[in-house]
């Protein structure tokens, strides 16, 4: 064959090959194999900051892809956010950790049920040398406020400001009357670095910490409290509330992140990348 017809031939052959969904990404089936599936289409995934700022999306969602199929657009905002953008029908599947709220959204009607899928924990961190290191985050809350020493709230109604609200609630304090209360209205990461420029406390999640920690001049100040345990759940939006939902896929998504060899890729991330675990995986527990 003549090379110019040849090399026609194989140009229309590879175009072929694209535009059919031949060369479709790899998945592998329960016995392990490796097989190929074609791309079905898209889902949205609202989500908080601490689940994409920590890397846990990138570990994870390309896996989903290779064995269901649907690609994932994500949106990363707090959980009260991702909660209302799930109201609004702007979203398929929420991975949020506000478990009031989420059940709360679950009974309004917005979502089909809420599942436990893993949790990490909350830590108090803040400037060297003021407070020593301790494992009772009222105390710890407590010599803020009595001490009049700075701290950043998100202010966002993510599930960190919620639990943040409800230690100050638990030890009797409105935030309201504290001299040195900072509300940054943002995300983890900008709320970390305004309570480092601040020289600040401030509650973050241990993932978002450990992926900043190394630019940040501040130490852990409060760690393993039973109160700093930090619960994500699992919701598909109800596809009867809006036209536009994705059900089929969200509900592949809610399938796929409870199967145990999810549960063991949810559990493997940050050894390596941090020397810790930073997601315990929690599926046992579904609600």
């Amino acid at each position: 064959m003549h090379r110019k017809a040849f090399v026609s031939l194989l140009m229309s052959v590879i175009l072929f090959t694209f535009t059919t969904g031949a060369f479709a990404a790899p998945k592998r089936d329960s016995g392990g194999r490796s097989g190929r599936v074609a791309i079905k289409g898209n889902i949205i995934l609202a989500t908080t900051t601490s689940t994409y700022d920590s890397g846990l999306l990138d570990h994870i969602l390309p896996v989903f892809t290779e064995q269901t199929g649907w690609t994932v657009d994500v949106i990363s905002v707090g959980t009260g956010a991702a909660l209302q953008i799930g109201r609004d029908g702007q979203a398929d599947v929420l991975l949020v950790h506000a478990r009031a709220q989420e059940e709360r959204f679950v009974e309004e009607g917005h979502g089909l049920r809420r599942f436990d899928v893993m949790y990490n924990d909350f830590i108090v961190v803040g400037p060297d040398g003021i407070l020593a290191h301790n494992g009772d985050v009222y105390q710890t809350f407590s010599t803020i406020a009595r001490n009049k020493l700075p701290f950043v709230s998100r202010g966002d109604n993510s599930g960190t400001h919620t639990a943040e609200l409800e230690i100050w609630k638990t030890i009797g304090i409105n935030t309201a009357i504290l001299s040195e209360y900072y509300s940054a209205g943002q995300g983890m990461g900008a709320t970390l670095q305004m309570a480092d420029e601040m020289k600040a406390f401030t509650l973050t999640d241990r993932a978002t910490w450990l992926s900043m920690q190394r630019n940040l001049d501040m130490v852990i100040v409060c760690e393993r409290s039973e109160a700093l345990l930090n619960y994500y759940g699992v919701i598909a939006v109800n596809p009867a509330k809006h036209s536009r939902i994705n059900g089929r896929g969200a509900q592949d998504f809610v399938n796929w992140i409870l199967l145990p060899s999810t549960q063991e890729l949810i559990g493997s991330y940050g050894i390596k990348e941090y020397g810790e675990v930073l997601f315990t995986p929690n599926v046992q527990k579904r609600r």
